[in-house]
């Protein structure tokens, strides 16, 4: 029986991974998470099938110990926000950075066959060339951005030097249920959806054309899934994404269309750190990982809200 460990596993994305994995055979998931921002809740409907570890990433001993015969590691823990690594530096550069370290290091102690990185697109920073490829230089424009690219680097180290099979995936905004709505740090379409229902304006920081490779989160699961198993691809790297553009204004567009109403958003200055535009060039990814989104954007966002509607969250 393959053990699979999944870092963050109570959060957002990481959950999104254990139920796809549990989906596909799966007897049991160990779950590693602090449950500083993930949820028991989250999980609720598979708790049965998780062996849940309330660890934090940054403690060696308890992660070597959760990890013991472990086939594939999927590491999703991490402090995941631009304005916050920026508001306040330290505590995601510890997690997002020692905590990765310290999650590699327990891997390759534990003889793990692969790890799958969940690495981010900020790492390309502001360039203006549309899609993102691969092979362009990044160039941060974050403390976030730069701890997710160093997590990069030390799977590719980890590869070359300690022999922890790594496969990364820079993650393109990624949406869907289960997306924390409650704090300004929270992802944009996740904010949309708690002003939609509250019928309440949205706040656009800058002027709303800045556009997203929004990527449903079930898509991003399966994607984890195929890095997991895919031959031949041990230390690279690849984008996590559609391949498309949408606007923030199409955005809110959209689900103003969805309600039936008229809600003009609220605007204020662009924030520091934020990128212009982003897109992903998907042909490496569907090359070599197989990779093959089943969600166009207004499908996944109407079943979003749906969730958000039924749920109470």
């Amino acid at each position: 029986m393959i053990k699979y460990v999944v870092t963050g596993g109570a959060g957002f994305i990481g959950s999104a991974i254990v139920r796809a994995l549990l989906r596909e055979g799966a007897s049991k998931v160990t779950v590693i998470d602090n449950l500083r921002s993930g949820t028991e809740e989250n999980l609720e409907e598979v708790r049965s099938s998780v062996d849940l570890h309330r660890v934090d990433i940054r403690d060696y001993g308890a992660l070597r110990g959760a990890m013991e015969g472990a086939e594939v590691v999927f590491h999703e823990a991490a402090i995941p926000s631009v304005p916050l690594s920026i508001d306040d530096p330290v505590p995601s550069h510890e997690v997002n950075i020692d905590g990765t370290f310290q999650v590699m290091r327990a891997a390759a102690s534990a003889q793990v066959r692969r790890l799958v990185y969940a690495a981010s697109s900020s790492a390309y920073g502001d360039t203006v060339a549309q899609p993102k490829v691969e092979t362009m230089l990044p160039a941060p424009k974050s403390p976030y951005a730069l701890q997710k690219l160093t997590g990069e680097y030390y799977a590719s180290v980890y590869t070359s030097c300690f022999g922890v099979d790594t496969v990364s995936l820079r993650y393109f905004n990624v949406y869907g249920p289960r997306q924390d709505p409650t704090s300004p740090y929270s992802g944009v379409l996740s904010l949309f959806i708690k002003c939609i229902l509250a019928r309440n304006a949205p706040t656009i920081f800058g002027d709303g054309e800045q556009s997203r490779d929004f990527t449903y989160v079930e898509d991003v699961a399966q994607l984890n899934l195929k890095a997991a198993r895919a031959a031949g691809v041990s230390g690279r790297m690849y984008n996590g994404g559609n391949g498309g553009r949408i606007t923030l204004n199409q955005a809110w567009s959209l689900l103003q269309k969805f309600e039936g109403v008229e809600i003009p958003p609220l605007h204020a200055p662009p924030r520091a750190g934020d990128v212009r535009d982003s897109q992903a060039c998907t042909k490496a990814v569907v090359r070599d990982l197989g990779h093959d989104p089943k969600y166009s954007f207004e499908e996944g966002l109407r079943l979003t809200l749906e969730w958000y509607r039924t749920s109470g969250r």
